[in-house]
């Protein structure tokens, strides 16, 4: 009979866990059939070191040497998926801060239904981050995490980490030639092309014990550009509004203004106006296929409202201590203050203002509408989601 899991650990440059990473691994499965399967990029001798611990490994130990780097760990997990010789897979690093001893809880989860993919995460009750080191690291990956589930506030609602790299999935129930991975994150690329059920198991995230870090800027610039081509279409409907708003904001103050109403009172109308008219079409045309499950209109346009104003509020004086601690250009410090009002805005609309309720047990769903307008949402859904968007 063949395994009834393969374990796929990407690897690259981690020779010195090898032989601890297959031990743990097969003591951790002992009594289950199972693979390790290894892909490796690496350019010292890790391939050598495989090989020598299959020999006398209890459970059956593969190795793949990939030429090239195509598409970094992300392309090396689709790989495996591809080679594995068990529909279920179970993908980890190889640098031993995924603990092998979590492997039967990833299972035995799995094999209670209602989930296709079963993730460990860090940040649920139980979990920990200790193993990320500093807080900048530890901040950057909170960052990293609030931006991705924004991005896709419906695929991943149920998904606190998204970014881990600890994951089992039922291969069966993926597109595997619809991936497209580009750096770290496969998860993040599996949950966002394929409508998956995600359950998720706590995980105390370990210090490296050999080798050092894979985690830099240009790593940081490939997720970035990932994620932009994954989802950039909910963003960029956000971001025309806005500028809709913004050209409307000056024409009512222009007209008011001519009027002989006072500058000031134009300005604060001319932003009532613009907030209102901006959340009325972000609810018809960015954020219409998650009123369904969001709380009642009124509460979402009064916690938009209040946002809004408070983030208006908080802007200028920010901008001016720029200008007045950094030294430079009001004009560059609006600029600066005006993205990260943005971001900030994006993300606290997707994530706190459509936030999906959960429901009470036993509740049913509402009726789904299906406007003119959702349906553009859905075309444009389905653009978005191929392979190769940008």
């Amino acid at each position: 009979m063949g395994p009834a899991v393969t374990v796929i650990v990407p690897t690259f440059n981690e020779r010195d866990n090898v032989a601890e990473l297959v031990a743990r691994t097969a003591a951790a499965l002992a009594g289950r059939q199972a693979e390790i399967l290894f892909v490796d990029d690496s350019s010292d001798d890790t391939v050598a070191e495989v090989e020598g611990v299959a020999v006398d490994a209890p459970l059956p130990v593969r190795v793949i040497h990939r030429a090239e780097n195509t598409g970094g760990l992300g392309g090396a997990v689709v790989l495996g998926l591809h080679a594995a010789a068990a529909d279920l897979c179970i993908v980890m690093d190889g640098d031993l801060q995924h603990p092998p001893e979590l492997l039967p809880a990833l299972l035995d989860r799995h094999a209670e239904g209602g989930a296709d993919v079963v993730a460990a995460s860090r940040y649920i009750g139980g979990g920990d981050t200790s193993g990320l080191g500093t807080a900048l690291r530890f901040g950057v990956s909170r960052a990293a995490t609030w931006l991705t589930r924004a991005m896709f506030p419906i695929r991943l609602a149920r998904s606190t980490d998204p970014m881990t790299g600890f994951f089992l999935v039922d291969r069966s129930r993926l597109d595997l030639d619809g991936l497209k991975p580009q750096g770290f994150k496969i998860l993040l690329e599996i949950l966002a092309r394929n409508d998956l059920r995600i359950a998720e198991v706590p995980m105390e995230f370990a210090e490296r014990r050999h080798g050092t870090s894979k985690a830099s800027i240009r790593q940081g610039a490939t997720f970035i550009a990932h994620l932009a081509r994954l989802r950039f279409g909910k963003m960029s409907l956000f971001a025309l509004i806005g500028v809709i708003g913004a050209v409307a904001n000056l024409g009512i103050m222009w007209a008011l203004t001519a009027a002989g109403v006072p500058y000031v009172w134009a300005a604060i109308i001319g932003a009532e106006v613009t907030i209102i008219g901006n959340f009325l079409l972000q609810e018809r045309f960015v954020f219409a296929d998650m009123r369904t499950d969001a709380r009642a209109l009124g509460i979402r346009f009064a916690s938009s409202f209040a946002f809004n104003n408070v983030e208006a509020a908080l802007r200028i004086p920010v901008m001016a201590l720029m200008v007045e601690t950094w030294h430079i250009s009001s004009v560059l410090a609006t600029a600066l203050s005006l993205i990260v009002a943005f971001f900030a805005r994006f993300l606290f609309h997707s994530l706190v203002v459509y936030a999906p309720q959960r429901r009470r047990r036993g509740e049913s769903a509402e009726p789904e509408t299906d406007t003119a307008a959702q349906r553009v949402i859905r075309a444009i859904d389905v653009e978005v989601m191929k392979p190769g968007e940008l």
